[in-house]
């Protein structure tokens, strides 16, 4: 099937007076097992005309109806060839059958018969929304960070082959988290709470729990201050409010209520008018918070969660102790408004100096992404030694480093005198070697000339620079950073 758009004038049929005798027992077959099926889809996009998309259907529920729209099925559907954020709800009425119905292959049935010939149980095609759906709201203590893929700055990579592909994840009384198969194998798997947080103490914060790959969207939409902004992905914030209309949250102490008056009442009372940390940087509007996860838990959590809705799986939000905080803010007179942040790891065997990143939305396309990227090195500046994120990056979070890398390192070639190293590149600019060599080979300054490597700069990169540096509004200023590394005894590092 060819998943190219199409204009308005061929949207989906529905009547099935427009359907053939195969193409109506095709959407018979659809509508008593949904799941996994692919079909062409309705896709809205706003100021555009809609198009048909190829996509598969994930889960599907029966919405709750009132007196003015009667209860209807609903389909999450993930487009293909698309990434994750743009995974949504969709009424019965955007699906199309007149170009036929893809169902999951009969292999995979023979497959889970295979495995295990007394399971019978496959997962259900239709869940009532006060029920199974809410469960996927539920707070799961694992790490959240993504294996395959991260959604460093914003972002997301599907499994490889051969993955399990997971779509919902209930928490049991013991606390262990319930994983079902969606490759035909619906066999349960359990991983603990122990297993998952002594994995984040020893590897980083990657999540070790693939329940959280494919979760669906559990929020429509959050107000934060004076924005409202549409989630991405899915967030383990408590059932009571995974389907509440919006979610209000603080913009100064995070916590989250599921009505306006609510956070009426809270906001009265609340007298955070800034992170919860020390004040380490100021520049004109601009101030950075330095926040330890072990002090200030609560906050952090809550922050963790925020980040989860734009992070696929590359945001822890419960082990919070063993990491850093560097929030970017925006002062007004009213206080200082949360633009974006990283963490960092108090000791990282891999020398990373990101664990996750994140501008939130609002504040995206500011510029404010290279103010974080430029932040996170100039501590690895003052702690004298390079550092990298942490690895994969996701295709956002690598196109943001890539310009940042690009602009510093053509920056101090084009400023240094005489021939210049890889090395004495990375002691000026605290770039990992690695990452200075990805960034060359990828700009094609890195040439093979009279037996050895040469870096040569072509006329099109100094262009590319020119232009970046005439739209550059912020740049960080050195100068500014009060502050002095932290470093943790062997003792201190036991208990975080």
């Amino acid at each position: 099937m060819s998943n190219a758009p199409t204009d308005t004038a061929s949207k989906a049929k529905h009547d099935d007076s427009d359907l053939s005798a195969s193409q109506i027992a095709n959407k018979n077959k659809f509508v008593a097992s949904p799941i996994h099926c692919k079909l062409f889809v309705e896709k809205l996009s706003p100021n555009q005309p809609s198009e048909l998309r190829q996509a598969e259907i994930l889960w599907a529920r029966d919405s709750n109806g009132n007196d003015q729209q009667p209860s209807r099925y609903e389909y999450y559907v993930h487009y293909l060839e698309f990434n994750k954020r743009l995974d949504e709800w969709v009424p019965f009425e955007r699906l199309d059958f007149s170009r036929g119905v893809e169902f999951p292959k009969p292999e995979q049935k023979k497959k889970k018969t295979n495995h295990d010939p007394s399971n019978k149980a496959t997962p259900p095609p239709v869940s009532k929304r006060s029920s199974t759906p809410a469960k996927r709201g539920s707070a799961s203590p694992s790490g959240q960070k993504r294996k395959h893929g991260v959604g460093d700055t914003l972002g997301d990579t599907g499994g490889q082959e051969g993955e399990e592909q997971v779509v919902l994840g209930g928490e049991d009384e013991d606390g262990e988290t319930e994983l079902v198969a969606l490759n035909g194998d619906d066999r349960r798997h359990t991983f603990s709470k122990d297993q998952e947080i002594e994995k984040l103490r020893t590897s980083g914060s990657m999540t070790q729990c693939v329940s959280e790959i494919a979760r669906v969207k559990n929020l429509d939409k959050i107000q934060m201050g004076q924005f409202e902004v549409e989630p991405w992905y899915f967030a383990p914030y408590p059932q009571e409010y995974a389907y509440c209309d919006t979610l209000y949250i603080c913009e100064y102490c995070l916590l989250y209520y599921a009505s306006r008056r609510q956070l009426d009442r809270h906001r009265h009372k609340c007298q955070l008018q800034h992170p919860p940390g020390n004040e380490i940087y100021r520049n004109t509007d601009i101030s950075f918070f330095e926040i330890d996860g072990r002090k200030q838990r609560t906050w952090c959590r809550n922050l963790c969660l925020l980040s989860k809705l734009f992070l696929d799986h590359k945001t822890l939000y419960y082990d919070v102790d063993p990491f850093l905080f560097y929030c970017m803010t925006l002062r007004d007179d009213r206080g200082c408004h949360l633009i974006g942040y990283f963490s960092k790891e108090k000791e990282s065997s891999e020398n990373y100096n990101v664990a996750c990143i994140l501008t939130l939305p609002q504040y995206q396309r500011h510029g404010f992404g290279k103010l974080l990227i430029g932040f996170s090195y100039l501590l690895s500046k003052a702690e004298g030694r390079t550092g990298s994120p942490e690895k994969p990056l996701s295709d956002l979070g690598l196109l943001s480093y890539r310009a940042y890398w690009k602009d510093t390192i053509v920056d101090y070639l084009l400023s240094a005198s005489g021939d210049v190293t890889i090395d004495e590149i990375a002691q000026h600019t605290s770039i990992n070697s690695q990452d200075i060599l990805h960034t060359l080979q990828n700009i094609g300054a890195l040439k093979y000339y009279k037996g050895q490597h040469i870096i040569c700069l072509g006329d099109k990169v100094i262009e590319q620079w020119e232009r970046s540096k005439s739209k550059r509004k912020r740049e960080i200023a050195p100068d500014k950073l009060d502050w002095k590394p932290l470093h943790f005894s062997a003792s201190q590092l036991r208990f975080m």
